[in-house]
């Protein structure tokens, strides 16, 4: 595994900008020229810079170029040839069914792809989906794996994927039942109908809708605040209410929250 930061020129072919400011990063979808879509690359080059982010980045800013977030999977992944440079998604698949252990490799070929998305539940850092225009598909389930939503108004949520004969595998569904509940979530799916900012809110998919103009204004305003929190109570607090949003029960949560104040008391004792 990699512990340096994606090369400019890595960044670069994946379609990304990476740009860190103290403890804050952001990440740019950069592919305005086809609505910031992504590939495999893409996810694979969030996978190094989550793997390699500086231990005092504590937030981290995901957007999109323009005025479009995402607009999800680049559709090219399932032409015979694939997107530039990268191999097709169909090709693998066909390949795969010829193989013995064919189903096996293409699970591991999305777990690969899926690490773009799960280092950003880590309670060390807190992540920010900052949403103008549509979010679809894959860019959907980008801005579910983020901690915070932010969406401007002119935002549509989308998930696409069963539309094109696919399921959502880039860790979305989970986030999205626990928002929504199970049966909503089912109706999103698999009707595969646009969102607005306005029913995201009233949905919980969104934590704020502010007008686009004041939206980089609003995301820095949120970040601002959350760096007002020292780091190891943000880092164990956000791991507290991980654990109670899967917790069986009271006591279970009661418990976790009892073993992450003994840590913290603990800690400061020690002086971190």
């Amino acid at each position: 595994m990699s512990t340096k930061l994606p090369t400019e020129q890595e960044l670069t072919q994946a379609r990304l900008r990476l740009e860190i400011d103290g403890a804050v990063a952001t990440v740019v979808l950069d592919r305005l020229d086809r609505r910031n879509a992504m590939t495999a690359r893409t996810w694979h080059t969030l996978a190094r810079i989550g793997d390699a982010l500086p231990d005092d980045v504590r937030v981290v800013v995901f957007r999109g170029e323009g005025d479009t977030f995402s607009a999800g999977i680049d559709l090219a992944m399932f032409d015979p040839e694939g997107p530039d440079g990268e191999p097709s998604l169909l090709a693998q698949a066909q390949q795969a069914a010829q193989s013995d252990s064919g189903r096996a490799e293409l699970e591991e070929i999305i777990a690969g792809v899926q690490r773009g998305f799960t280092w950003l539940r880590r309670p060390e850092v807190v992540t920010i989906a900052a949403v103008r225009g549509h979010a679809i598909g894959a860019g959907f389930q980008l801005a579910l794996s983020c901690d915070i939503r932010i969406l401007a108004e002119d935002a549509q949520l989308c998930m696409k994927e069963p539309a094109l004969g696919l399921v959502p595998d880039l860790t979305g569904t989970k986030p999205l039942v626990d928002l929504v509940g199970v049966h909503r979530a089912m109706e999103l799916c698999l009707t595969a109908r646009t969102v607005d900012a306005g029913e995201a809110r009233e949905l919980r998919l969104a934590e704020l809708v502010v007008p686009a103009a004041e939206l980089s204004d609003t995301v820095a305003d949120l970040t601002g605040a959350l760096l007002t929190v020292p780091a190891g109570a943000a880092s164990a607090t956000k791991r507290v209410l991980q654990r109670a949003a899967d917790a069986s029960g009271l006591e279970e949560a009661a418990a976790a929250e009892r073993t992450a104040q003994v840590e913290r008391l603990f800690a400061l004792l020690s002086g971190e």
